[in-house]
């Protein structure tokens, strides 16, 4: 996983984000904040711990409408943090909507 944000900081994913209670993507620092409609999920990385099966992660690639990009992280499976899950869910879904009023 640190090879991947590593590489991903190399091609400008240099934010990193967090999931607010009242469902909105804020960075770290706490300085912007993203509603559903202003994210994109670029790309996404499974990672699975090499002892223990359960120790499952995975790391997201964001674009924000305003041109910021970054990083968030989350378990995967029951570990999961929910907010996290709720939220790129439906950014997620807003994408698959897009696409198809696209066609």
């Amino acid at each position: 996983m640190i090879n991947v944000e590593a590489r991903l900081k190399k091609e400008g994913y240099v934010t990193d984000f967090r999931v607010t209670e009242d469902n909105r993507l804020c960075t770290l620092k706490g300085d912007k904040s993203y509603a559903v409609e202003e994210v994109r999920i670029v790309d996404f990385y499974r990672f699975e711990g090499e002892t223990n099966p359960d120790d499952m992660s995975i790391l997201y690639a964001i674009e924000c409408t305003d041109g910021t990009r970054g990083t968030i992280s989350n378990s995967y499976g029951p570990y999961a943090d929910q907010n996290i899950d709720a939220f790129l869910k439906e950014v997620e879904d807003m994408g698959k909507n897009l696409d198809k009023s696209d066609k």
